[in-house]
């Protein structure tokens, strides 16, 4: 009897083993396909830059790389070779220079790329610093931002490229169906990235919201007896006084206006944010900020033919002579290659007839000569992660930035 029981358990159907049985995922899932980013520093930055990387991260999670850590030894082509394995979709590479800081997107592995200069950036811990009641972000980030884009339709393609480049670099959602998406959820809104272009000044600013949601109709004191616990009354008689006490009109109140008013189509986060209750949307600026400025527009991956560049402008000639001083570079390039695995071929087949010769052990492949011989390519770019202090900044720069930046 014990025997049947014991088989009789084994052979049960309901029974499902978690280790080695795993559920097959869902290729359908937009979760599972959603871009993925590396966001590195290129040679000596300084303290302040290296504070924006992280800032940006921050901005990028979930799907990106929170905790990477870069060598001075590192270079582009080491974090090609890796990103393909983790599915890592973009770079976002910064860069500084004596005539300032520079942001490089560039798509993984064959570009394009887009080189930006960052004119002014304030940190996320300066913009808090500024703000009186400032918001303290948190489960926010375990889901992506939503991407919003402004004033892009302009003529030229280097704005139909900076648009595609952007959103390809955040998951997609259907604004129609989210409300009735597995996936997607409408709670799962919780930040924004704003990019808006300025026309006037050909610049492009970034921001980063925390996305709030506030009842209407209500007063600010209210407001926190519904939103929050019940505050202290000890010094009041009555909670009539602690309602009446601000008699005028916060700023926050008058900004519940129409155009800020929605109904939630489902459930959102916060005390008494049910399906179909009307509420008014907030965004709490959490940073970090920049103002950016498109220099250029590469083919390839940080290299190959310029399609635009902001400042120098060359003529069809200039370009034909650039690309066929491209073309002979990419030809003597491959000749050395052809002849560097020549010669690996060689010195394996001699030391192959050797040990014929000799009975001996066969002799270990030359990994040493494959590797280094040969010039490197021009993808072979220095990626360090410490940081200069002759070049230090200031971290009361980006205060003073931000002052520069306010409206």
């Amino acid at each position: 009897m014990a025997k049947r029981r014991v088989r009789n358990l084994r052979t049960n159907p309901l029974q499902r083993k978690t280790r080695t049985h795993q559920p097959v995922e869902d290729e359908t899932d937009p979760t599972k396909k959603a871009p993925k980013s590396f966001v590195i520093r290129s040679g000596a930055v300084g303290r302040s830059v290296t504070a924006l990387v992280k800032d940006v991260r921050r901005l990028m999670e979930p799907n990106t790389a929170s905790h990477l850590k870069e060598r001075k030894t590192n270079r582009l082509r080491d974090f090609v070779m890796v990103a393909g394995q983790l599915g890592v979709s973009h770079f976002m590479i910064f860069s500084r220079t004596e005539k300032g800081t520079n942001m490089r997107i560039a798509r993984v592995p064959r570009g394009p790329t887009l080189t930006f200069k960052v004119e002014q950036y304030a940190l996320a811990k300066d913009v808090l610093a500024m703000q009186r009641s400032p918001k303290s972000p948190g489960v926010e980030f375990l889901t992506s931002p939503l991407l919003v884009l402004n004033n892009f339709n302009q003529e030229g393609k280097q704005f139909k490229l900076m648009t595609t480049m952007f959103q390809n670099m955040f998951p997609s959602i259907n604004v129609q169906t989210v409300s009735h998406s597995i996936a997607m959820q409408l709670a799962d809104a919780r930040r924004v990235v704003l990019l808006n272009y300025n026309s006037d000044t050909n610049m492009i600013d970034f921001r980063h919201y925390a996305i709030g949601v506030k009842p209407i109709g209500v007063s600010k004191s209210v407001k926190k007896i519904i939103t929050t616990e019940v505050p202290n009354l000890a010094d009041l008689e009555d909670i009539s006084e602690y309602v009446l006490r601000e008699a005028v009109i916060s700023e926050s109140d008058v900004e519940d206006g129409p155009e800020s008013t929605v109904t939630l189509g489902q459930d959102y986060v916060g005390r008494g944010n049910r399906q179909s209750e009307q509420r008014a949307i907030r965004l709490h600026e959490i940073g970090p900020r920049m103002q950016l400025t498109l220099t250029k527009v590469e083919n390839g991956l940080c290299g190959g033919e310029v399609l635009y560049h902001h400042f120098v402008e060359k003529s069809s000639t200039e370009i034909k002579a650039i690309n066929k001083k491209r073309q002979e570079k990419a030809k003597l390039t491959a000749q050395r290659r052809s002849k560097q695995e020549e010669n690996v071929k060689r010195k394996q087949q001699e030391k192959e007839e050797h040990r014929l010769r000799t009975g001996g052990a066969p002799a270990k492949k030359d990994d040493e000569d494959e590797e280094n011989s040969g010039q490197e390519s021009d993808g072979d770019e220095k990626i360090a992660s410490g940081d200069d202090e002759s070049g230090e900044d200031d971290e009361s720069d980006g205060i003073d930035d931000l002052e520069d930046m306010e409206e």
